[in-house]
This record gives C-alpha cells, structure tokens and sequence, in this order.
C-alpha cells in the first residue's frame, strides 16, 4: 500500500535522522565560535529589504515536488533569500543566501507579527514543510504571518551535497550494525567515502553550519521581518534550535513553543541510548495495541513479547538474506530497521507499520522501504533531498565527541539491553562523525535563558524519538521562570499536530492572546 505524497511530506519533515545521529570524541577540539561584534556590515544585512515573490517548486535539495497548494482563502505562498554572513565571526566578510517562505496573516488590522517555525530535523527544509502541516496552523495565520525557513546547509540554503544518488542508494543499504572484523572494515570504509564526499562537494560550507550559527541567523532574520520580538514555534531539533537561540538573546524572545523537546543536558551518548529506549517505548506501545485488537491485528503472537519476537526474527533473517523491495533494489536489515523507526514518528502510521511487517515476512520488502527511502528523503524517482547530508554536517559540526567504531562496539551491551530492536543500530551510529573533516563545538548545548519572557516547554509521554524525560531536563536548563511545562499524555512525535484539542487550545490561547498556562498543565 503506498503512503501518499502528504503522509510521505509529514514523515519527511518530523525526521530526527537515526542514521546520522552520533558524534563524538576523538580529543579534537574546536573554540567556541567568536561572537560577533557590531559593524556596519550587520547593520546593513539587518536592514536588507526582502525581495517576495511566489514560490518556486521545491528544488532536488528540498525534497521536490509541485510548488506550494494556496492557502484558504486563496493567499498564495511567498519566497524569498536573505543575506547572513557566512561567518559571524567576520560579518564584513563573505554572506549567504538563507531561504524563506511566508503566508500572509489573514486580520492584517490585528496582525501580532511574524511566527518562525523550525520542524527539526536537523536537516529538514522548512520550505517544504510548513506548507506540509498548514492546515494545522491556520488557526494560528489569523494574526501572525507564518514564517519558515531552510536552515543554512539546508535545501536551497547553501545546502550541503556529499554523494549522487546512485552512491547513497549503495550506502543506505549498507549493513550499519557490522556482525564481523570485514563488515566493521565495509562500513568504515564507507563513512569515509561519505564524509571524503561531503569535503569535495561543500568543503567551504561545513565549518559555517550548525545551531549556533542557524540561531543567529533566525535573529537577523527578527530584524529583516521587522518584530521587536522573535515568536518561534520549534518541533524536535527545533527545541533545541530554539534554546540555544533564547540562550543567545534572551531579551528577544517572544511568544515560544517547544514541541517535542530534546534534552539539551544530553551528549550524544546519552541521547542516542535515549532515542533506543524512546523508539522501544513506541513499539511497544505498537505491539500493545496489536495484542488489543486481536485477530484485528495481523502479526503473529498474542503478547508484546511474542510481537516482538516476531520482528526480531524478521530482522535477523534479512540481515543473511535481503528481500524483494521496490524496482531492482532489496530490503536489507538496516532499511527495515530504518523503516519500522519510521513508522514509529506518529501513531497514524501505525497501520503501515503493521502492513509492511506482514509483507515482509510474506517476501515483500516494498513499504518498510519505502518508509526507509522517506527517513532518508528519496523520492519515487530515485532522488534524495539533503536531509541526511545536512544532518550529518550539522551534528557533526555542532558536537565534539568523535567515537570509533570500536568505542562504538564496547557500548553495545548496554543499548541492546535498552532495545532488542533498535539497540545495535543506534549503538553502532555512535561512529558517524569518526571520520567528519571539520570539528565539533560543544558536549551539550547551553540553553539557559536568564532574563527571557516564558517559553512552552510541550511533551508527549509516548514519544519516541524525543524522549518525555527531555521535557523536563529543557525546562531545568532554561532556567527559573522562563520554561512552562506542558504534558501531552499520548502517542507520536509532536503535540499540537497530533489534533489534541486541550493542547491546541493551550498553544492557541498562549500564541493569539498571550495566555500563559500554568506550568505542570496535562491535556490527555
């Protein structure tokens, strides 16, 4: 059964990104980024009048695709570059281009001002993906413009390239949990290739990517739209874009959300064994609902342990034999794995989850892959947007650690115990970054925000790719008084778009009124 082009666009734009997800320590060391310092360079950018215009269709880098539907209404979407320094540290030196997108507020009398969004990622073209999701926000477009933006190294923002399509075909097939010394040896070589790509195709934009950078640009990006305040609404990655952004100018903060919140006290380490128990949690949730719906439910077993059992079965026979997929490429161990992690983003997709797992054990690899080729941006047609390679060179910009392979491998025990499905995969992704050619700033981002107007901190307790545990640790880092807890008691990655109605009535209120809800507020 395929997944239409908006499901496939709602996968896409929640993508934490398993692949790429570890960086880490190899005593290489980088200098905190300079702080920038005014000059007339800066105060010229921020002053850069913006040229709109209607949007293009998104381009191979965003994910492609027809341009933007139009709104309710009629309104059209508008597009448009803004100028940022290449290197803050240097603001009178080289700039480049970031891309934006807006829909017009529709009570222009009541307007509050503009409303930036980031869907996480990192990597995720928020070109795409605020039209994805804008019916959700319309309620939201009464008196805010709606903003987003593809982040630098993002999509059409200088966006990083590191291999063709047909190079990253072979490489996400690859076996990424390595049984043996000549598949740790496959694998290795492989990631060199990869970073060696990366460096050849955007040597010079590597160094100048990551979240501190992406702030400061999001404060330009304040200036050039004209708000006093930045009003943010961030979703995952976002979270912690969005906290490092209030750690930097707390003073400019105005009307936040925090939507499924990574912990900002976490190194790599700590939250990828985070993410394998978070993705656990999920399936098992999954699988308790199998067992719930009986015969309804068409894997085998009639308890979770049975459930998953049967997946752990499945795995351990594609990791000897790959099966049929889609056209002449085979689903592979680490595809399905991909997929099934896919699957787990929001409970609307459980369904699929369940189909592609029966497929699968029948011989039919084609919709876990096509969940795999969707975490990894590949359209029908054989092309992949830049969201892995922008991930990879975000991460790995912004954290330090660099393990091996062999640290990665003396650290599997205990993600295994933390899951039998996803253990080795997150265990082994710990190796990412070991061969990265630019390094890493921080162990952990900063986010405390001393000063800064109170920020919604929102977390769902069945989230699986950031943890629920996060919430709370976003809201110690940020500071007395600045964050508000708010529990989503459900299922998925993301509150607000989930349809809770007491939680979208508590985002609204905060966002159209400046109602500020009562840290400690539950919606179920």
């Amino acid at each position: 059964m395929p997944i239409s082009a908006a499901q496939r666009a709602a996968l896409f734009a929640l993508s934490a990104v398993l692949l790429a997800a570890g960086c880490s320590d190899d005593g290489d060391t980088a200098a905190e980024p300079a702080k920038p310092t005014g000059s007339a360079a800066l105060a010229a950018l921020a002053s850069q009048e913006l040229e709109w215009s209607p949007c293009p269709p998104p381009s191979a880098a965003q994910g492609g695709g027809p341009s933007p539907s139009p709104l309710p209404g009629g309104a059209t979407w508008e597009c448009a570059f803004m100028k940022a320094p290449r290197d803050y540290a240097d603001p009178d030196g080289e700039t480049v281009e970031l891309a934006l997108i807006r829909a017009r507020a529709v009570d222009r009398n009541n307007r509050i001002g503009s409303l930036v969004f980031n869907f996480g990622g990192p990597g995720g073209s928020g070109i795409t993906g605020l039209p994805s999701f804008a019916a959700d926000y319309e309620k939201l477009r009464t008196r805010y413009d709606l903003v987003s933006f593809d982040p630098r190294g993002v999509g059409r923002s200088e966006g990083v390239e590191c291999e063709s399509d047909k190079e990253l075909d072979a490489y996400y097939a690859l076996d990424f949990t390595p049984d043996d010394a000549a598949e740790e040896r496959t694998l290795s070589d492989a990631q060199k290739k990869y970073a060696s790509g990366c460096e050849t195709e955007s040597g010079a934009m590597l160094p100048h990517v990551g979240t501190e950078n992406a702030a400061r640009d999001m404060d330009l990006m304040r200036q050039v739209l004209g708000d006093d305040k930045l009003n943010y609404f961030g979703i995952s990655y976002g979270t912690e874009l969005g906290g490092v952004y209030a750690h930097l100018f707390p003073k400019n903060v105005g009307r936040t959300l925090f939507d499924a919140v990574v912990d900002p006290s976490s190194g790599t380490e700590e939250g990828a064994l985070g993410q394998a128990k978070g993705f656990q949690l999920a399936l098992d949730n999954f699988a308790e609902d199998c067992v719930a719906r009986g015969d309804e439910c068409a894997l085998p077993g009639s308890t979770v342990a049975e459930i998953e059992s049967f997946i752990t079965g499945l795995l351990a026979e594609l990791d000897k034999k790959p099966i049929a997929g889609i056209g002449d490429r085979k689903l592979t161990q680490t595809q399905a794995t991909n997929g099934i992690a896919q699957a787990l983003y929001s409970k609307e997709f459980w369904q699929y989850l369940e189909q592609g797992l029966e497929a699968a054990d029948g011989g039919d690899g084609g919709l876990l892959l096509a969940l795999s080729d969707s975490m990894n941006g590949r359209d029908e047609n054989g092309h992949y947007s830049n969201i892995q390679a922008a991930n990879a060179a975000i991460n790995c910009r912004d954290f330090k650690e660099r393990y091996t392979l062999g640290q990665a491998k003396e650290r599997l025990p205990e993600f295994r115990e933390a899951s039998a499905v996803f253990g080795d995969f997150m265990g082994w992704a710990l190796a990412s970054c070991s061969q990265w050619p630019v390094p890493g700033t921080w162990e952990h981002p900063d986010v405390s925000a001393p000063g800064s107007a109170p920020i919604l901190v929102l977390g769902t307790t069945g989230d699986p790719a950031t943890p629920y545990e996060g919430t709370r640790a976003m809201v110690d880092a940020l500071g007395k008084g600045v964050g508000v807890e708010v529990t989503y008691e459900g299922e998925g990655h993301g509150a607000y778009n989930s349809g809770n109605k007491c939680v979208q009535n508590t985002v609204d209120g905060y966002f159209l009124q400046g109602k500020v809800p009562a840290s400690g507020t539950v919606c179920k």
